[in-house]
């Protein structure tokens, strides 16, 4: 448990760095200000609860987990798993799910689960990164168009009414959204350094402002923290709100995972702590749901920016909850006048930046395995909800990873090697020749593969040895095992021996635990497992010419 808790080295050299740090901390301030009102917004809890977000959970995720530059807060892909949880059960719920997730992530931080969670594979990571991506951009088209009433609880179908009942009096809100999108666009392309999305926000709010144009906004923002709460935690919320808390637990695990390790590697520092990590995120989790804020993640974009601006320690991701906090207490009545488009454009933008179309061409263009993988999970995660499209990606994935193991695992057939060593005479070469077989197993015997193992050795015929050469076996499952237990016993009754070369330790004692094998001292007539392929073909020639010392013995008694 000490492995989990905070400890001086967090901060080794925090007094030549505190500089650095300080400053990146507020940039990473000003960079999340935006995001995190236009998360909540569209989360459907409110501005407040975004702010609250960012200073709660990125303060105790910066103190308690365990990467030195991850920066903690509300993300795109918690808002598309929080709407429709805020929509069916109201805001109080979001706040149970939050401190529910919170308590699953410890508990996975606590029992070691983070390198676990980082097998999800890649295709089933970018394919849900996409689908986020497009439900954000969909979620945002009414704010852009300024409808603020659905009639659906599908956001695909919402924004689809919202292109068809656009009118004139749009025009101020597609105006907003259209004046942030080309800011920042343009200012990161002028200076990829400046907080292209908090100036885009300021000069929209301030045109807003000048020209006198009505639009909704932001609204009040109290100038101060929320009080802690205790969220409804009785059995039947419990119980309803399991599912979403499950996907929030395990979205938050993948996301703050997969940033902490691109962190990882935009530094030369010590590596983050994968279980640490997650015990860091579900104490925030939990602190923020304490006090009205939403359910957290590690924000990927907002963790570079920080290491970006020369971070060193967490203290930087400390000072950048610090600095909102300051923001709430003394801005508040600024923060309330931004009008939603512009928040719509952020997230609009924050969409696209999502997609690496770099990364989907590759994916496309790989192997139909991993294309259909990130295609299919992005689907799931448009139609459906992210905890069904990460269960349809990885279901898919291992299907499709056991098929491609089971066509690269192979039975071939070997000529007999050299047996110059092993023959006395031309009639002993001609009867090993015709009656011993040697066969080479390749890969993984599993359950995948077995049956077509079993049906092509049982076809055997025609000789009275038959050798499998098995160091090239990596895996032997059960079914695998019991497989050949079934070769050995219909050669048997045949009588055809059946002898092993090259077995791993592991795999041998699998095989005398079946009965397969012989245990050493053995002479009941079981199967034999030899070290090299000479001593099995002496073996062989032994059990050969055995066989055909009775028949030599009846053509002389005939001559007689």
């Amino acid at each position: 448990m000490g492995a989990l808790l905070p400890g001086r080295s967090d901060y080794a050299g925090i007094s030549r760095t505190w500089r650095g740090d300080l400053i990146a901390g507020l940039t990473v301030a000003v960079v999340a200000l935006p995001l995190a009102l236009a998360f909540g917004v569209a989360s459907g809890m409110g501005a407040t609860a975004g702010l609250v977000t960012a200073i709660i959970a990125g303060a105790i995720a910066g103190i308690f987990g365990g990467s030195n530059f991850q920066v903690s807060g509300p993300t795109g892909a918690m808002t598309v798993v929080l709407v429709p949880v805020v929509a069916h059960y109201g805001q109080p719920a979001a706040l149970t799910v939050a401190v529910m997730a919170g308590v699953l992530v410890v508990i996975m931080g606590v029992t070691g689960l983070g390198k676990l969670v980082t097998l999800i594979p890649w295709p089933v990571i970018e394919g849900f990164t996409v689908g986020i991506a497009l439900i954000i951009a969909l979620q945002q088209i009414p704010n852009a168009l300024g409808v603020t009433e659905f009639t659906s609880d599908n956001t695909t179908i919402n924004a689809i009414n919202a292109l068809t009942e656009v009118s004139v009096a749009a025009v101020p809100e597609i105006v907003i959204a259209s004046l942030t999108i080309i800011l920042i666009l343009l200012l990161t392309r002028i200076r990829k350094t400046l907080p292209a999305s908090l100036i885009a926000v300021g000069a929209a709010t301030a045109v807003t402002a000048i020209a006198g144009i009505t639009v909704p906004t932001v609204g009040e923002i109290p100038n101060h923290l929320p009080s802690p709460t205790f969220p409804d935690l009785s059995p039947t919320a419990l119980h309803s709100l399991l599912g979403s808390a499950v996907a929030v637990a395990v979205l938050a695990a993948i996301e703050s995972l997969l940033s902490a390790k691109v962190a990882d590697g935009m530094t030369d520092s010590i590596p983050s702590k994968p279980n640490r990590e997650l015990f860091g995120q579900g104490l925030a989790n939990i602190g923020s749901g304490r006090f009205g804020g939403m359910p957290a993640t590690g924000a990927i974009a907002r963790t570079a920016v920080n290491v970006r601006a020369g971070a060193s320690t967490r203290l930087a991701a400390i000072v950048h909850s610090v600095v909102l906090l300051l923001i709430i207490l003394v801005a508040s009545e600024l923060v309330a006048d931004i009008p939603l488009a512009t928040l719509g454009g952020v997230l609009l933008v924050t969409a696209y930046r999502m997609v690496e179309p770099r990364t989907v061409r590759a994916l496309l263009r790989s192997e139909n395995a991993d294309r259909i993988v990130f295609v299919l999970t992005a689907a799931a995660t448009v139609a459906f909800d992210l905890i069904v499209a990460v269960e349809i990606g990885i279901a898919l994935a291992a299907v499709l990873a056991l098929l491609s193991l089971a066509k690269a695992s192979g039975l071939t057939q070997e000529p007999l090697p050299d047996l110059s060593d092993h023959v006395d005479t031309e009639t002993e070469h001609r009867l090993m020749h015709e009656h011993i077989v040697v066969y080479r197993i390749d890969g993984s015997m599993f359950f995948g593969a077995a049956q077509r193992f079993l049906d092509e050795l049982i076809a055997i015929s025609d000789v009275r040895v038959v050798i499998l050469r098995m160091s090239g076996m990596a895996t032997l499952d059960a079914t695998g095992a019991n497989a050949l237990r079934t070769v050995v016993k219909d050669l048997n009754a045949r009588h055809i021996v059946v002898l092993f070369k090259g077995l791993q330790p592991v795999h041998e004692q699998m095989l005398t635990n079946l009965r397969v094998l012989a245990p050493p001292g053995d002479s009941t007539g079981r199967s034999h497992s030899f070290e090299t392929l000479d001593d099995a073909i002496d073996a062989a020639r032994g059990y050969v010419l055995a066989a055909e010392e009775p028949t030599g013995r009846t053509e002389k008694q005939g001559e007689e």
